[in-house]
């Protein structure tokens, strides 16, 4: 299933759609996989109700990489997204035969022209490209290539997310996108006020990873987030 439709599936079954993300380790929390197996977190998260699992690739500042991406989307059933500082045509083409459904593209790390094209390239062999964006001209820019889907990163990922941002970000900026354009807000999502907060703005989902990569119970954590 494509990740664009397992939200909306989500949504008109009356539940809060969660994209569940698995990362080794980041700048600002140093390790979170704690010598834990990722594809059992993936299972545990999956079994929890995630509506996707979002893997981290980047290997120099989050610890991820490929094997960890194929070896999940062996071991689900939901969409799996990637995550990575991705620029060039050989990664989408790699994304695809590591068996993601949809990768993320970042407006703050490349030019118009050049997500423009990778943009079409994802869409050209089948998969779906979530385009993130951080300030109010990164989504002004980006809506020109009319997104099926779009990522509210409430942190600045230039800053590798070491900042501490917050869910004001998806409310400000959630605001000018159509309606016809999922967004999902993705970062600083700790509880379930967060998830309240981000939904009111106009999220049609949340990306949640260091919480629960830091939750003593994947379930418990979920069931938190989701019943609002």
């Amino acid at each position: 299933m494509r990740l664009s439709n397992a939200i909306i599936k989500s949504k008109n079954s009356g539940k809060i759609p969660i994209i569940a993300e698995i990362k080794v380790k980041t700048p600002r929390d140093g390790d979170l996989l704690k010598g834990r197996e990722p594809v059992e977190l993936a299972r545990e998260m999956e079994s929890a109700g995630a509506t996707a699992i979002s893997i981290v690739t980047e290997s120099s500042q989050f610890g991820g990489n490929n094997q960890i991406l194929r070896e999940v989307t062996k071991n689900v059933k939901i969409p799996v997204l990637r995550k990575d500082f991705i620029r060039t045509d050989n990664q989408i083409y790699e994304s695809k035969n590591s068996g993601a459904t949809t990768l993320l593209l970042i407006s703050s790390i490349m030019s118009f022209d050049l997500i423009s094209r990778l943009h079409s390239l994802t869409r050209t062999i089948g998969l779906e490209s979530l385009v993130e964006v951080h300030n109010e001209n990164e989504m002004r820019e980006i809506l020109n290539l009319e997104p099926q889907m779009i990522s509210i990163n409430n942190r600045n990922i230039l800053q590798l997310e070491t900042d501490s941002g917050d869910v004001s970000t998806t409310e400000k900026l959630a605001k000018l996108a159509p309606k016809q354009v999922l967004l999902i807000s993705a970062s600083s999502i700790k509880n379930r006020g967060d998830v309240f907060r981000a939904l009111s703005a106009g999220a049609d989902a949340v990306l949640v990873g260091t919480t629960l990569m830091k939750a003593s119970s994947i379930q418990n954590k979920m069931d938190e987030l989701m019943n609002l």
